[in-house]
């Protein structure tokens, strides 16, 4: 995917390597290009790890000493031990950050990407009015907390990641900190994704902002710390001006500690939230009972979904079970108490009667307790899909695939491919659910790296074909991000009342992603107006049953078949 119009790439670069045959060009390059000999090579900085305290006064205080006066230290065991790898990729610079001759720096910026401040004043100075051009006609807007990528330019770096930091405000301290470790985060992660070894932070935070100083700093350095011991090849360069490099110098030890010394000593000056997993804020008052959703969360970059299916134009949302969804939301939301006292509701074995006691059955018995979903960071999921892809692309899984259940059948009225997948056909009680989770991933990795849609047959499945809940929380937790993003319908054919009612309640509470994606729709003939008859091929007791259930012809598509755009 490029990240500006071919223009700007092919005439900068060109420019660059050759002659310079537009006049604005041949000026901006005079005026800005920094010549060969201005650059700041990574070869010229010190390394983390190579700054040794001279003077012994600024050493850290070994406070095990005064423990008796002192009390427990915060951390008992070191949270940030002596790593020389990481302290070797490790770098904090004052200067200048367009001198930087790295794959990345950052551009600390406002939502248009227009900020005046001293950083991007000398980025866009020196990158050009290609840069302007490129932001104003190709990138637009960029989101607080999200990052945008455009080419260097002139400059001596290959890209800038643009980043639009939160303003701080006390009474929102904690959605400041979650933004600020988000921008920090998509950076690092977006220059990863990227393929690019070397990136070049600035202060996002920045004074302007009213980001409290070392409270920034210690967003900014534990992130980075996790970061590097998640991938060990990156170098992040953090690039500061002198009033931050002040405070970022006394911090760094607690993080990055360079001998025993500094390790003990960051057990007493660390705070108590040193943050999770990856670095991010955490409240331990807010950790209970929340059903955690990354898509949501100020660090992924939104979804858009202006693409819209022409499905979502014709039919309008299950209204008709609006009723059904308030009660079903108030007994949700209540607590554990409440849910052990549902088992005497005479409503409730009305509705359920004598039937066979199914995954829906059991999450109104088991209530929140039972359904807590503490879905894994992005991170951590990206790690274990890895190594499942690598296994679906080697293990035999001739016992999944020859069943028929999932498969791609041509592409919908958009171009997006199809998934098909029959619910009848799926023996989640007699199947090896690990295979067939690698199956799935073995199908869909190739697929959604762009856009897709998913139609859903529900016809004639029994309670044979429910997998577990727990297995559909442990696959909707292990797919990234990718999954749901690109997923851009999903179609669930012939439903049933139990059907719909838990569809509304597992994209409500687990998965708010893909809410507006999701289509119940009563009849196949209901899908012809998002896929095109000959691109659908589906089982033939699929058809039988809509024809015994809904007659033929029953719903007359639209059959505009314009490109998206018009």
């Amino acid at each position: 995917m490029r990240l500006v119009s071919d223009f700007y790439n092919e005439n900068i670069e060109s420019s660059i390597g050759g002659t310079v045959k537009h006049p604005v060009q041949q000026r901006q390059r005079r005026e800005h290009q920094l010549l060969p000999h201005q650059f700041v090579t990574l070869g010229s900085l010190k390394r983390w790890g190579e700054l040794q305290e001279d003077n012994p006064r600024q050493r850290p205080t070994d406070y095990s000493q005064f423990a008796a006066n002192l009390g427990t230290p915060n951390h008992s065991t070191s949270p940030f031990p002596c790593d020389g790898q990481i302290n070797n990729r490790f770098v904090i610079w004052e200067g200048d950050i367009s001198q930087l001759k790295v794959d990345a720096i950052t551009n600390s910026t406002d939502e248009t990407l227009t900020e005046k401040n001293r950083i991007s004043k000398k980025i866009f100075g020196r990158a050009g009015v290609a840069l302007t051009s490129a932001i104003l006609h190709d990138v637009r807007r960029c989101k607080t907390g999200e990052v945008r990528v455009t080419p260097g330019f002139f400059l001596p770096s290959k890209y800038i990641i643009h980043t639009v930091g939160p303003t701080y405000s006390e009474k929102f301290k904690t959605a400041s900190e979650a933004t600020l470790y988000a921008c920090y985060r998509n950076v690092l992660y977006k220059a990863r994704e990227l393929g690019l070894r070397t990136v070049a932070l600035c202060d996002i935070s920045s004074v302007q902002r009213n980001f409290p100083l070392v409270t920034a700093a210690h967003i900014a350095l534990r992130t980075i710390r996790r970061f590097l011991e998640q991938y060990r090849t990156e170098i992040v360069i953090v690039c500061l001006e002198s009033n931050a490099h002040s405070i970022y110098a006394v911090l760094a030890p607690l993080y990055f500690p360079r001998d025993q010394l500094e390790e003990r000593s960051a057990l007493w000056q660390l705070p108590k939230d040193i943050g999770g997993l990856y670095g991010e804020p955490q409240l331990a008052d807010r950790q209970i009972r929340i059903i955690h959703n990354p898509q949501h969360s100020v660090m992924i970059e939104a979804d858009d979904d202006s693409d819209t299916s022409p499905h979502d134009l014709e039919m309008g949302s299950d209204v008709e079970y609006s009723n059904i969804n308030l009660s079903l939301a108030a007994q949700l939301t209540g607590t554990a108490h409440s849910f052990t006292q549902m088992q005497g509701d005479l409503d409730r074995q009305r509705l359920l009667g004598d039937r066979p006691r199914m995954i829906y059955e059991s999450v109104l018995d088991d209530g929140l307790e039972g359904i807590e979903h503490q879905e894994s960071s992005p991170l951590l999921v990206d790690c274990e899909y890895e190594r499942l892809l690598r296994r679906a692309k080697t293990e035999d899984l001739s016992e999944v695939s020859g069943i028929g259940c999932l498969y791609q059948s041509g592409v919908d009225r958009l171009g997006r491919p199809v998934v098909v997948f029959c619910g009848k056909w799926f023996p989640a009680h007699n199947l090896d659910l690990e295979k067939a989770l690698l199956y799935l991933i073995y199908l869909l990795d190739p697929i959604v790296k762009g856009d897709y849609v998913i139609a859903y047959f529900h016809t004639l499945t029994s309670s044979n074909n429910y997998p577990s809940l727990q297995w559909l929380k442990d696959v909707y937790s292990i797919l990234p991000y990718k999954y749901k993003k690109n997923l851009k319908a999903f179609y669930i054919v012939h439903p049933t009342f139990w059907t719909k009612m838990m569809t509304w309640w597992f994209t409500t509470f687990m998965a708010p992603a893909i809410k507006t994606k999701v289509h119940s729709l009563p009849g196949v003939e209901h899908l012809y107006s998002a896929i095109a008859k000959d691109q659908l091929e589906i089982p033939a007791y699929i058809t039988e049953y809509d024809m015994a259930t809904n007659g033929i012809h029953y719903f007359q598509p639209i059959t505009n078949t314009s490109s998206p755009a018009s």
